[in-house]
C-alpha cells in the first residue's frame, strides 16, 4: 500500500469522529408540549338532606390534625370552624374537591381532603363543626402611631370599617352581609366571622386583595374582591383583631385558646 494512502486512513477517521462529536454536542431544541388542561369538577349537594353531626364527626376525623377536635385549632392559621353553617362548610368543600377554589395559602392542602368525602358526607361534617361551640379571643388594644389612624385604637378602625364601611371609598360595610354581630346567615355565600382567628382573616383578606384566591362562586368571590380591593394593610389588620373579639351577646363560648 503506498504511503499517501497510508496517511488518508487515519486522516479519514479523525475527521469522521470529529463529525460525530460535533453531532452529538449540538442541541436541538424540542417543541414545548401543549399546555395541560384542568377539567373542574363540580360537586353537587343538590341531591343532599340536612347534615348528621354524628356521622359528621366520625368523617372529621381527618380534618382535626389542623382545626381541632372541636373545630377550634391551636394554630391560628388554620380557620376556626366551629359554630360555622353548615351549608357553607359543606359548599367550601365542594369546591375544593372539585378544584373549584384555587390559590391562597390551604387550597393545595385541601382538596385531598376534600375529595374523600361525598356529597353527603359533606353536609355531615358541616352539621357536625356548626353545632360546636366557638372559641372567641380579644381585640387588640394597640394604638395606631403615624398615617392616616394616628392616634387611633386598631380594633376601633376595625370597629368602624366593619358597621359603616367608608362611602367615600365606595367600601360597603362588612355588617351588610356577614351581621352586625358576624353571624353571617345560614345561606352558603355569607360565613361566620365573628371569633374567627385575626391571622386567617388577614390572610384572606390579603390573598382577595392581591388576587391570590379564585373560586367559583363568582358572586361571592367578586364581591369580596370588590370590599378588599381598597383595603391598607393598616385596615386589613384592624379589621381582623375587631372579627376577633366580635360574637354574638347569647354565644356561651369555648375559652379561647
Amino acid at each position: 500500500m503506498r504511503p499517501a494512502r497510508l496517511l488518508a486512513l487515519p486522516l479519514a477517521a479523525t475527521v469522521a469522529l470529529s463529525a460525530l462529536a460535533w453531532a452529538q454536542s449540538t442541541v436541538v431544541p424540542v417543541p414545548d408540549p401543549p399546555p395541560v388542561r384542568t377539567v373542574l369538577l363540580e360537586v353537587d349537594l343538590k341531591g343532599t338532606h340536612a347534615g348528621d353531626p354524628v356521622r359528621g364527626k366520625a368523617r372529621a376525623a381527618a380534618c382535626t390534625a389542623c382545626h381541632g377536635p372541636e373545630g377550634r385549632p391551636a394554630d391560628p392559621q388554620y380557620p376556626q370552624l366551629a359554630g360555622q353553617h353548615e351549608r357553607y362548610l359543606a359548599r367550601q368543600l365542594a369546591l375544593y374537591a372539585g378544584g373549584e377554589r384555587a390559590g391562597g395559602a390551604l387550597a393545595d392542602t385541601m382538596r385531598p381532603f376534600s375529595e374523600t368525602l361525598s356529597p353527603q358526607d359533606m353536609r355531615d361534617v358541616g352539621a357536625w363543626f356548626a353545632g360546636r361551640r366557638p372559641a372567641t379571643g380579644v381585640a387588640d388594644e394597640l394604638t395606631i402611631t403615624e398615617g392616616l389612624y394616628a392616634g387611633r385604637k386598631l380594633h376601633e378602625i376595625g370597629q368602624q370599617l366593619y358597621h359603616d364601611g367608608d362611602a367615600a371609598r365606595g367600601l360597603p360595610a362588612c355588617a351588610a352581609c356577614h351581621g352586625p354581630t358576624g353571624a353571617g346567615n345560614p345561606g352558603p355565600p355569607w360565613p361566620r366571622v365573628a371569633g374567627q382567628s385575626p391571622d386567617y382573616s388577614a390572610r384572606r383578606l390579603h390573598e382577595y386583595r392581591d388576587g391570590r384566591i379564585w373560586y367559583r362562586d363568582r358572586h361571592a368571590f367578586d364581591t369580596m374582591a370588590q370590599v378588599a380591593a381598597p383595603l391598607t394593610d393598616v385596615e386589613i389588620a384592624a379589621l381582623a383583631s375587631y372579627l376577633e373579639g366580635l360574637h354574638p351577646r347569647g354565644d356561651d363560648p369555648a375559652p379561647a385558646r
